[in-house]
């Protein structure tokens, strides 16, 4: 539409271009949802595993329980490291595809697989070693030998959900998703059915109880990477046949590793930062641990929505820059931020004005209820900075900048969250809330410094990344 002169200069219409030009096109919008909302029901699904075996096992016992939730939570710090370096994997295959290199999405594939089989060794060593590990760090004597036994038979399930990673990764880039949603719907009723049958002992199987419930997830998780080739062969193929020597060469296959393992510190630094924080919690008593569970449970669903966000943008962010469309990078970037950054700012409303009818929804003790009203609208300060950080992670990753929001986090955890939270956890009369302000601030401060490195790098020529080379787009 034309406008006059006058018009242009009316400050009401200065306003409406202002906020016309931050709000994503239709089209843009598409694009990322497309893409985003499948992988959101992804993230969701991975998650369920790992729930339904604690429901289920908590009908056997308090103990039980706690030993699941162990063993879950040992399981996932031994792999989380791997799973973030293969992550690597996002820019290299999306921007070949951008750039129309097909070749270059083969190798990468395969290099991805080859990393996934070398990962899972040292990942699965350390778990055979659960029980030692976990009595060393003064967990309950009577919870150990089942949370170990967990963690062993969960060892040899490391190698398949790695696999299984890498494929996801690569359908992702090829905005294939179906088959992953498929499957991980596949991977949860055999999850079900597999615990039904092993942890209670129906039809004629010996009851495993914990065992049984690691057992099950790890049969499911060797099903995942098989029942994802036969769903999506057609895509998968041409990536994985014939096997190409380049990707065996070990200089490449370095620089990917290089390009990845920021990622998987960097997602280790949060999630041992929330552990710090669950174990603090341990040291104020039991109501402050089931609070923070219930407060932290809430939290990380909401996350998925960004997290989902920021993959999808990972993707989009890595095609156009293989095109050389800097302008279309941006604007993907800008799509992500106000869907991901949008929806967080939405659950942090909820989580500030009705915390206590939230809280009810996991337990009707009264002081744990109590307790997690009051954590609740901590989350949802923490909610915005979260997801912002999530979205402008999924947006470096995308154009291979992996090295330093690796050392932003190590910086907003480590060196300001974590003090933080044990001064106004133990220092002050706040406890369990101010343990979780620690949190609030950490991520205040990832966020901060993540968005503004996205302004920074993409103001800047961005040139694709090529492992066979030194890596171009890691600048500092």
């Amino acid at each position: 539409m034309y406008l006059s002169a006058d018009e242009t200069r009316n400050p009401k219409n200065d306003m409406t271009n202002v906020v016309a030009r931050a709000m994503p096109t239709a089209e843009e919008s598409r694009a990322l949802l497309r893409l985003a909302l499948p992988v959101v029901v992804v993230q969701v699904g991975i998650m369920a595993m790992g729930v339904v075996d604690t429901i289920m096992v908590g009908h056997l016992s308090a103990t039980a329980l706690a030993a699941v939730a162990l063993g879950n939570l040992y399981f996932f710090g031994c792999v989380i490291l791997g799973m973030g370096a293969l992550m690597g994997l996002d820019p290299i295959v999306a921007q070949a595809l951008g750039a129309g290199d097909h070749p270059a999405v083969a190798r990468g594939v395969q290099r991805g697989l080859i990393l996934a089989i070398a990962l899972s060794i040292p990942a699965a060593l350390v778990l055979l070693y659960g029980e030692a590990a976990l009595r060393a760090m003064g967990q309950p004597a009577e919870v150990v030998p089942l949370a170990g036994a967990y963690a062993r038979w969960a060892a040899p399930g490391v190698l398949p959900l790695y696999l299984f990673v890498v494929l996801r990764q690569s359908l992702q880039a090829l905005r294939a998703m179906r088959p992953i949603i498929i499957c991980i719907i596949a991977g949860n009723i055999l999850n079900g059915f597999l615990n039904w049958v092993l942890i209670y002992g129906h039809l004629g199987a010996p009851a495993l109880g914990v065992a049984g419930a690691a057992i099950s997830t790890t049969i499911g998780r060797w099903a995942l990477p098989f029942v994802l080739l036969g769903l999506a062969w057609h895509e998968l193929g041409p990536a994985l046949r014939p096997l190409r020597r380049e990707a065996l060469e070990w200089a490449p296959l370095g620089r990917m590793f290089h390009l990845g393992l920021p990622i998987g510190i960097q997602t280790a630094l949060e999630f041992t930062a929330f552990g710090a924080v669950g174990l603090m919690m341990g040291r104020l008593g039991t109501i402050p641990v089931a609070a923070h569970q219930v407060a932290i449970n809430l939290a990380s669903l909401t996350f998925m929505v960004p997290l989902g966000v920021g993959q999808a943008a990972a993707v989009l962010v890595g095609h156009a820059i293989g095109a050389a469309d800097l302008p279309g990078a941006r604007r993907a970037a800008r799509a992500a931020m106000v869907y991901g950054v949008g929806f967080m700012a939405l659950t942090s409303l909820v989580f500030v004005l009705i915390p206590e009818p939230l809280a009810h929804l996991y337990t009707n003790d009264l002081p744990t209820i109590a307790l997690a009203a009051a954590l609740l609208p901590v989350a949802g300060v923490f909610q915005l900075f979260d997801g912002t950080q999530a979205v402008t992670a999924g947006i470096l990753r995308g154009a291979g900048d992996t090295r330093v929001p690796m050392f932003i986090n190590l910086g907003g955890f480590w060196l300001c969250g974590i003090p933080l939270s044990l001064v106004l956890g133990f220092r002050t009369a706040m406890g369990p809330v101010g343990l979780w302000w620690g949190l609030a601030a950490a991520l205040a401060v990832v966020a901060a410094i993540l968005t503004l490195r996205v302004r920074t790098l993409l103001r800047r020529p961005l040139t694709r990344v090529m492992v066979e080379h030194a890596i171009a787009a890691e600048t500092v």
